[in-house]
């Protein structure tokens, strides 16, 4: 279930949302500090995090909104270029994204692993992916007035479970988002900073949302018991050969 479009632009409107662009953004700027010549493409409701990428001077950056979310015209000056779409079916050519960020997308996909398919087709083959997703350990994930309350929220070994067996391989695991779900509150506000830093050296596994960074996985997988490719021994396993070279022409006299 996604939140809805609305809902997302109010709370990231109001001053506790304000605060968590910017504690989230740190995190994005560190792992991707430059998309100079780059296309980027955000999914979910990743405008408020996408929109620093402009000044960077990218060859093209784009929004998808899913469907059961709802799309608003973006940026509010310029061209509109965010679109509304399937989350199982891009209007995108393959291997035509250099870097893909998705915030508050996966926790309310309907179809996680054909969402993800999706997503590992329009990336290049060099590509990269950030997912920010909600901690089924932290307190954000049952805010049910924010964003990060909807859906399916999940532990680390489920997110990166899934990234795995969708073609992905986990290249950088960090933990945000230690600030506690109160709004309006003046004291959360000025000690933001210091409960974050706090946080993530004390408790990280109570964060509020899990960031990872994934590659694209192209090659073959390879066999972990030393006869080569996963795809080559279980070829040798159904000819029943042992994997010895033969000359071109050669008739077993046995």
């Amino acid at each position: 279930m996604y939140c809805s479009v609305t809902q997302l632009m109010d709370f990231y409107g109001s001053e506790i949302g304000v605060l968590v662009r910017d504690v989230l953004q740190k995190h994005i700027d560190r792992i991707w500090p430059d998309v100079h010549g780059l296309r980027v493409m955000g999914c979910g409701y990743a405008l408020p995090y996408v929109e620093g990428f402009i000044t960077q001077s990218p060859e093209r950056v784009i929004a998808m909104m899913p469907k059961g979310q709802g799309a608003q015209y973006w940026p509010y000056e310029g061209k509109n270029i965010s679109f509304f779409g399937d989350e199982e079916r891009f209007p995108i050519e393959n291997a035509s994204i250099d870097r893909a960020l998705l915030v508050h997308h996966l926790e309310g996909c309907n179809d996680l692993r054909a969402s993800l398919r999706e997503i590992w087709r329009v990336l290049k083959a060099n590509g990269r992916l950030l997912v920010v997703v909600p901690n089924r350990l932290g307190a954000w994930s049952h805010a049910d007035w924010s964003p990060f309350g909807y859906g399916r929220p999940f532990t680390t070994n489920q997110i990166n479970d899934l990234l795995c067996k969708s073609l992905f391989e986990p290249c950088c695991h960090t933990s945000a988002l230690f600030v506690p779900p109160i709004p309006d509150s003046p004291v959360v506000m000025r000690s933001a900073h210091l409960i974050e830093r706090m946080g993530g050296a004390i408790l990280p596994f109570v964060a509020g949302v899990h960031i990872i960074e994934v590659n694209k996985r192209v090659f073959a997988g390879i066999d972990k018991i030393g006869s080569g490719s996963a795809v080559l021994a279980k070829t040798k396993e159904i000819l029943g050969s042992k994997g010895k070279a033969v000359p071109q022409g050669y008739i077993d006299p046995n």
